[in-house]
């Protein structure tokens, strides 16, 4: 407790270790706790999962990222973060989840599951993906649901629902059909998501022309029972047989640690947490946000792509305002 870190990063993943590195190479003194793996998100991605982005995209602080193919694969992606952390030895604590923050004085004190820390800064970069939007239907806690889809084989001979339009959906759709699964997909909207990745998009549209995917569009679950699943459709009420439901229903920040900390949020539906887009500090003087926690539950404005500035932005200003008061 005697010693106080400049900054304290809360979250492992691309961005976060992102903070981390320019903090470093600042000299700054700093602390990345993550409350699981290694960038813990990536890890939870589809087992097949190919990025959108070019490798060169993805990279952090300017360390080259090298893949086989132009659109790197989640093992190399977890590859390349995990020889990042190792290759620059970065402070970082896994499996380690933030429970409280209290400001005294200046100062934060960080109360983790595993120990206590103090802090001037804190940069928060917790991502989005540890928490699904919720169906908000009878049955979704059963056992056959799932939000996070990982890899196939598993559904081989079984009827898979999957709820959803977009990349993840048309993936876990593509993929569970390809290995023997019967598979129905339930769209809110009228059509597949139009950024779906551009080589999967045809591929999931003439599957579903042809009649190898069922798809019921402008319709949204009612029921989840054991052996089968309410819809609700244009044409009226539909019950369907179903063994497993992979619902893709997208997912947001950790709000409840948003408003410990004091950061405003908007009021409507969006929830966009306040913070100045040139320094990334929150309207609580030494809370900084980076990554997708900024656009709140608008989950597809920020990537690693377009984010990793604000690690910049962040070390920047804590080194400004660290100057300034020596």
């Amino acid at each position: 407790m005697t010693h106080t870190y400049d900054v304290i990063v809360i979250g492992g993943g691309p961005i976060g270790l992102a903070c981390g590195l320019e903090a470093q190479m600042a000299g700054l003194e700093y602390l990345i706790l993550e409350k699981g793996t290694l960038v813990n998100s990536l890890y939870h991605y589809p087992a097949n999962m190919t990025f959108f982005s070019t490798s060169e995209r993805l990279e952090i602080a300017q360390i080259p990222f090298v893949s086989l193919n132009a659109k790197p694969t989640r093992n190399e992606a977890l590859e390349y973060y995990r020889r990042v952390a190792e290759s620059r030895q970065l402070n970082l604590r896994l499996f380690e989840t933030v429970t409280t923050v209290h400001r005294e004085n200046g100062i934060f004190t960080v109360k983790s599951s595993k120990g206590t820390y103090q802090t001037r800064n804190i940069a928060l970069a917790t991502g989005f993906f540890d928490a699904p939007v919720r169906l908000n239907v009878p049955g979704e806690d059963l056992p056959k649901v799932t939000h996070y889809y990982q890899e196939p084989h598993f559904y081989y001979r079984q009827k898979v629902l999957v709820v959803g339009a977009n990349n993840s959906a048309v993936d876990a759709a593509l993929e569970t059909w390809r290995k023997g699964a019967e598979v129905t997909m339930v769209v809110r909207g009228t059509d597949i998501g139009e950024r779906v990745k551009y080589w999967a998009r045809p591929d999931i549209v003439n599957r579903i022309a042809e009649g190898s995917i069922k798809a019921y569009f402008n319709a949204e679950v009612t029921r989840i029972d054991a052996h089968t699943v309410d819809l609700r459709t244009p044409e009226g009420p539909v019950c369907i047989d179903n063994d497993y439901v992979i619902a893709t229903t997208g997912y947001q920040p950790n709000f409840e640690l948003l408003e410990q900390l004091g950061v405003a949020l908007s009021n409507d539906t969006r929830r966009t947490p306040e913070y100045n887009p040139e320094t990334q500090e929150s309207n609580q003087p030494g809370i900084y946000l980076a990554g997708v926690v900024c656009g709140g539950m608008d989950t597809h404005v920020w990537f690693i792509e377009n984010s990793r500035v604000h690690a910049e932005r962040i070390v920047q200003q804590i080194c400004r305002v660290k100057n300034a008061a020596t």
